[in-house]
């Protein structure tokens, strides 16, 4: 690395407050109620691209509210980002690492002031997302990823190997050789901003392609990095048809590498793609990716009944159940059950579903109307399943959103579908297990999903709780103790899982940033020997 500024470890960003009366829920009211519609293009190599192939951004929680209208890249445009990430690949190699590192820091405080009303009223509206909600993703964990990541990668680049009396020897991180895909997903407004600025904070270009529900808010992201200096072209802002964008990247033979957080499927989908033609590419493109989760909640007898049944709600409530980290399966002794499920019951009569705008609503909107057909298709077929049955909740309706109630079922069969497959949604799936039982209850949490994300045990023996971390080693990449499986903090839980949960890079640490080097060692001899026999 050449010699430059040390940039300090950051601390986490802290939450604004928005509870009534305080100034910042005076602004954040004003920016909810502004009713001009954003026409967001495709940028390329800095300039901006309007198509007559538009789609529409409208409120999940209401429908007949219209956000924006995003404009569709064509395939020759397509190609033509790709272009303009390999036109201006070896002038962003070629800045120092500090150059790069200041456009991330001057990102951050732009988002963290000038920003951060219209960005966090952008999520609310366009995720259905409530403002405790929005607030520590399209603020907080934002500008957490930024100040992060330029941290890290100085760790990286420091990173060097040893010289000997001999010979001096060194690391040179470069980026890899060719153009990153970055797809980000609609639920966290931040994982576009790490997907994006991960591999450009290691001189990497990048092409993004945001999801349709989330382009709102990460097109604004994307301007504040412009105005923070960013260069034309270093990130393409791509906001094409998934399979049409896919198929161009794909075809490239500078394709160096796919950050990826979503579907298991479409992850898949795209390591095979990949597979299918990597003669054809210049370099074997790095993949990296974070998706799905069926995580659990295991409580031993030793729990508490309470702490327990708050971490279930928020857990598995906390934006409609739309994280991949949130908790949809539940293994409860028989001795707590009926304490839990008795203020579980109590307390999620009391919360709210609805407008988000308001402040006591608690959840808002599913995603789209896709989402609201599966989960009602799901909950209906479970109230005519004798193996199931309604602890809580269970009803939707469509109007004037797509609205899910946050719903609890209690399964007879811990293999029920209800216990393995990701709804991405308000339903949580409760087994009640023999206290006695608990040793065959870690071996059913350990085989029952093919997922790894997160997990979380609670529990106060200490001999039970080491106990099921070694059996569950393999189950999550992140795993809570006596707390709910959501909430990673940047710097704190750097986040990913294995199995079918990915390949948990850990996004946020220096562990992902590494995934965007290519390390070249160079050996340089003092005095090279000037006789071929070994000892003259």
């Amino acid at each position: 690395m050449s010699s430059g500024p040390q940039f300090p470890l950051p601390a986490n960003e802290a939450e604004v407050s928005f509870r009534p009366g305080t100034a910042a829920a005076t602004e954040l009211g004003k920016a909810l109620q502004q009713r001009d519609v954003v026409e967001i293009p495709t940028v390329i190599g800095g300039k901006r691209y309007f198509s007559n192939e538009v789609v529409e951004v409208r409120a999940p929680h209401d429908n007949q509210r219209l956000l924006a209208r995003i404009h569709r890249p064509t395939e020759a445009q397509i190609s033509e980002a790709i272009a303009s990430s390999k036109s201006v690949a070896k002038d962003w190699a070629s800045l120092s690492y500090a150059s790069r590192a200041t456009i991330l820091h001057r990102a951050a405080d732009i988002i963290a002031t000038r920003q951060r009303i219209r960005i966090n009223a952008a999520t609310v509206l366009g995720q259905s997302k409530t403002i405790d909600q929005a607030e520590p993703d399209s603020a907080c964990e934002l500008i957490d990823f930024l100040r992060f990541n330029a941290y890290n990668a100085q760790r990286v680049y420091a990173e060097q190997p040893m010289s000997v009396p001999t010979a001096v020897n060194r690391a040179d991180w470069r980026p890899l050789e060719g153009f990153v895909y970055a797809v980000s997903p609609f639920n966290f407004t931040a994982i576009g901003g790490n997907l994006t600025t991960a591999p450009a904070i290691m001189g990497n270009t990048v092409l993004w392609k945001p999801s349709e529900k989330s382009a709102l808010a990460n097109y604004i992201f994307f301007e504040a990095l412009e105005e923070a200096g960013l260069p034309p072209g270093v990130i393409n802002f791509v906001p094409g048809d998934a399979e049409l964008t896919t198929r161009v990247a794909l075809s490239s033979p500078d394709l160096a590498g796919i950050h990826f957080t979503g579907s298991s499927s479409v992850f898949q989908s795209l390591w095979k793609g990949v597979a299918s033609k990597v003669d054809a590419f210049r370099t074997i493109p790095r993949l990296v990716g974070e998706t799905g989760g069926k995580d659990f909640v295991l409580a031993h007898a030793s729990a508490n009944a309470s702490e327990v049944a708050i971490a279930l709600i928020r857990g598995a409530f906390e934006y409609q159940g739309q994280k991949c980290s949130a908790a949809s399966r539940a293994y409860i002794p028989k001795s707590l059950w009926p304490a839990v499920s008795q203020e579980m019951r109590e307390r999620l009569s009391q919360l709210k579903v609805g407008d988000v705008a308001d402040h006591d609503t608690f959840m808002g909107a599913v995603i789209s109307q896709a989402s609201y057909q599966k989960l009602s298709r799901v909950l209906a077929a479970a109230r005519e399943d004798a193996n199931v049955k309604l602890i809580s909740g269970g009803k939707t309706w469509s109007d004037p959103g797509y609205f899910v109630e946050p719903t609890v079922f209690e399964v007879s069969d811990p293999k029920h579908a209800l216990m393995k497959e990701e709804l991405f949604g308000p339903v949580l799936s409760v087994y009640v297990y023999d206290d006695a039982a608990w040793e065959d209850t870690l071996q059913l949490i350990d085989a029952t999903s093919p997922y790894a994300l997160t997990g979380s045990i609670f529990c106060t023996d200490r001999f039970a709780l080491h106990h099921a971390e070694q059996v569950l080693i393999n189950a999550a990449g992140n795993l809570y103790l006596n707390d709910k499986p959501t909430g990673a903090m940047i710097g704190q839980q750097p986040f990913g899982g294995g199995r079918a949960s990915g390949t948990n890079d850990k996004a946020g640490s220096y562990l992902n940033l590494l995934r965007w080097a290519s390390p070249r060692v160079v050996k340089e001899t003092y005095l090279p020997p000037r006789d071929w026999q070994f000892g003259a």
